[in-house]
């Protein structure tokens, strides 16, 4: 995965937008997912296309229009997955930065999802005192995506992913220990882990994130 492990990052300040240009970034592939950033300046677009695999596209600033066949908007923090064999482009009115996670055929999706609506992806998982909530919203054989809440005071002690793994922090804050090196997240962050880093999760506020972990 191309990110450089333990520090947290910004992806929408990374990646801003040019203006009239629309800028593409892969960061991982394997077997048929992908994972890229995109930036759009206002007033660019991306042509309508058919795909026979699902797309989940993640606004990190801006405001993305899906457009073609399945028309829809996503406001920063909300997610699209793209419906299959349907034109499907994106369009943005102002400067934009979304991720774009491919998932390949026959990847296994949560039916929380509508392929085609827009949603929130913090508003799919709730809170529960004193617990940890998780939540599978697609996975293969090649990697996993999920969702976590942790209440004030939760965590996951100190362990290790068998792949490389981002976090996409939510809402509220946690401190990740790691290689014995403790990084503050807020939400609107990122976090890498290298596939056997050593880590910890400590939610100093409520706390949820996204997390897309590589098997292959």
């Amino acid at each position: 995965m191309n990110e450089t492990a333990g520090h947290t990052f910004d992806i929408a300040a990374d990646n801003p937008p040019v203006a009239g240009c629309t800028v593409s970034h892969p960061v991982w592939e394997a077997g048929g997912n992908g994972l890229s950033y995109f930036s759009l300046g206002a007033g660019t677009d991306i042509s309508a296309e058919l795909y026979d695999y699902h797309r989940l596209e993640l606004v990190v600033a801006g405001e993305a229009q899906i457009t073609g066949a399945a028309p829809a908007v996503a406001a920063a923090g909300q997610a699209v997955v793209t419906p299959t064999n349907v034109p499907v482009g994106m369009r943005a009115e102002k400067d934009t930065v979304y991720v774009e996670l491919s998932l390949e055929k026959g990847t296994t999706m949560n039916n929380v999802i509508k392929p085609g609506e827009a949603f929130t992806l913090k508003d799919l998982i709730p809170y529960q005192d004193g617990r940890i909530v998780n939540m599978d919203l697609a996975h293969n054989d090649s990697m996993k995506f999920v969702l976590m809440s942790f209440d004030a005071g939760t965590g996951l002690s100190e362990h290790a992913a068998p792949g490389d793994a981002l976090v996409f922090a939510l809402d509220g804050e946690a401190t990740i220990t790691y290689e014995g090196v403790e990084n503050l997240v807020r939400a609107g962050q990122t976090f890498k882990f290298d596939a056997g880093g050593r880590h910890a999760v400590r939610a100093d506020k409520r706390f949820k994130m996204a997390l897309l972990v590589t098997l292959a």
